[in-house]
């Protein structure tokens, strides 16, 4: 399906692994320009060489930490004309409300929270001045699970869940469509990592986390690229509809309490 979207430039945080790093190789099959930002240059570097050697588009990539609102403004200024903002960035570290002091929560919300909003506040006035655009939040379906064993990325993908549907729900009359997706158990490294310190805690040995999945409905977890095309989707004028709206992709996970 040809999404229209050749010829947009969209700007991709936490772009160069999991999920960034396959919306980006989305929108390049898509004919998108692309600006990708994550903390780490030579990983953005491999991700440019990957798509531009499967793709006639044009990479550009900043090495920035968006937890720091100048480095977002400073984004903002020299990238002032981005169609597509997908606010990806984010690792909160997962663990019950005794295990996370008060320095890990602030870490943690600085990028995932307040990077996607101080984000969204700079580049929306650009997008309405020149007439509209699109912005979309990847966020995750603990918003709708609220596991205790992940309370800080629980309460903040809760936060973004409310962000989103708020300023969705007048951002149409500016010219704007503000969605989001949250994943499920996705394959990316993250999830991995997190649950391969359950799978130490519960079954004594991190190489058998993928035992801790067998019971989500499907028999598995998700793939990034089943993520980036819902996010393909909700940026294409196939969406234009759409706004406001926080799209689950969980195999239905959520919808059954959060019970696998």
């Amino acid at each position: 399906m040809d999404l229209n979207l050749k010829g947009k430039l969209a700007l991709i945080s936490g772009a160069s692994r999991g999920i960034g790093r396959a919306v980006a190789e989305e929108f390049a099959v898509e004919g998108c320009d692309l600006v990708l930002t994550s903390r780490t240059a030579a990983d953005l570097d491999a991700v440019k060489a990957a798509v531009e050697k499967q793709n006639k588009v044009i990479v550009r990539t900043v090495a920035a930490d968006l937890s720091d609102s100048n480095t977002v403004n400073r984004l903002a200024k020299e990238f002032p004309a981005i169609d597509i903002l997908i606010n990806n960035a984010g690792a909160i570290p997962g663990g019950q409300l005794a295990e996370i002091d008060e320095a890990r929560w602030r870490t943690a919300w600085d990028l995932k929270v307040f990077g996607t909003i101080n984000m969204t506040r700079a580049f929306y006035p650009l997008m309405k001045a020149r007439g509209g655009g699109v912005i979309i939040n990847v966020i995750g379906n603990a918003a709708l699970t609220r596991d205790p064993e992940y309370i800080c990325g629980a309460t903040a993908n809760a936060g973004l869940t409310a962000f989103t549907e708020s300023l969705g729900s007048t951002s149409l009359r500016d010219g704007i469509r503000i969605n989001a997706v949250s994943p499920g158990p996705t394959a990316t490294g993250r999830l991995v990592g997190l649950a391969s310190k359950k799978a130490q805690e519960r079954l004594g040995d991190p190489k058998r986390w993928p035992e801790l999945f067998t019971s989500v409905p499907g028999g598995r977890i998700g793939e990034p690229a089943e993520i980036a095309s819902m996010v393909a989707f909700l940026a294409s004028p196939k969406s234009n509809y759409t706004s406001g709206a926080v799209i689950t992709l969980d195999a239905g996970v959520s919808s059954r309490g959060g019970s696998f």
